[in-house]
């Protein structure tokens, strides 16, 4: 039998099959994929092939799991030189990002975006909360949306508590699967139950601690919310460590940058502090946001994101 991964707890897996009935699955022997070091072998969105064990008890083996088209990968908290695969097979990453309460930082959101274009994943950018934006802050907003539109980032704007925008963010899950990702407390189970209550994702308010949201899911869980709509819920990720990106290819990530491959004087040019590097030449014009190009700078340093 086909199915899909919905959920993964570790060693058990829940599985949809072609009927819609969810299979509680193991794993058969040991699965390494090649010359892949990831903590977790299969993920959710895997598609995989089983076979039942045991129909009254509900359960059923994985012994395949089909190539996957592509993937997104965090550093794993546990094992050093691991990653851990927070979905796969996905048509969009959704990113929900904050001005305030709490704030995201643009380094994080900047680390997301690359991540997901390593991988090939077109991402739309959710601003929620925008109903407690100043209009200082509402300004600011639209030249930062206008910044990542111009970069090829569709940018949406929500208030779940507002009712701002949901039909808008319905729109952009409609008959695809969907990583939708953020920050603890920047509104996602909120926003997600304004279009489909009857998942009823658990929601917490804002700890006062330092605004940082208290985590809500712990597992990454697919669920659909129309025919042929899935989205992905992800724990709210704090640090998304980039892995598996060489610091060479680095600005084949950033779209402003890879528009001028092959410009700069030397071939192997880092944009660091080059002569006649058409990056530099580029941010210096205002081509290229300087926000953009010091989140460069940070993850060519390897430095934390979280500012």
């Amino acid at each position: 039998m086909k199915g899909l991964v919905l959920r993964s707890t570790g060693s058990w897996y829940e599985v949809l099959d072609e009927n819609k009935h969810v299979w509680q699955c193991r794993l058969k022997g040991k699965f390494k994929i090649q010359g892949l070091k990831t903590s977790n072998p299969i993920a959710v969105g895997d598609r995989v092939e089983f076979e039942i064990e045991d129909k009254l008890e509900n359960m059923a083996t994985i012994f395949k799991i089909e190539p996957r088209e592509n993937y997104i990968i965090r550093k794993s908290v546990h094992k050093t030189a691991h990653g851990h695969i927070l979905a796969a097979n996905l048509d969009q990453a959704v990113i929900i990002v904050t001005l305030n309460y709490p704030r995201t930082s643009l380094g994080f959101l900047d680390r997301f975006l690359v991540s997901a274009e390593s991988f090939r994943i077109p991402t739309t950018i959710v601003f929620n909360k925008i109903d407690l934006l100043s209009e200082e802050e509402k300004d600011y907003l639209a030249d930062l949306a206008a910044l990542y539109e111009s970069i090829g980032y569709p940018c949406v704007f929500t208030s779940a508590v507002g009712k701002i925008g949901i039909k808008a963010f319905n729109d952009i899950l409609k008959d695809k699967i969907s990583l939708v990702s953020g920050h603890s407390g920047v509104g996602k189970s909120t926003l997600v139950n304004q279009i489909a209550p009857e998942l009823d994702l658990k929601t917490m308010e804002i700890s006062s601690f330092a605004n940082k949201g208290v985590h809500t899911t712990t597992f990454a869980t697919m669920f659909e919310i129309e025919e042929n709509s899935y989205i992905i819920d992800t724990p709210g990720i704090k640090e998304l460590g980039l892995i598996d990106i060489e610091k060479q290819e680095l600005s084949h990530f950033f779209p402003e940058m890879r528009a001028l491959l092959g410009e700069c004087k030397y071939h192997n040019c880092k944009h660091l502090n080059e002569p006649k590097c058409a990056v530099m030449e580029a941010v210096g014009s205002g081509e290229i946001a300087e926000s953009r190009y010091n989140s460069y700078l940070s993850m060519m340093g390897d430095d934390d994101n979280r500012r």
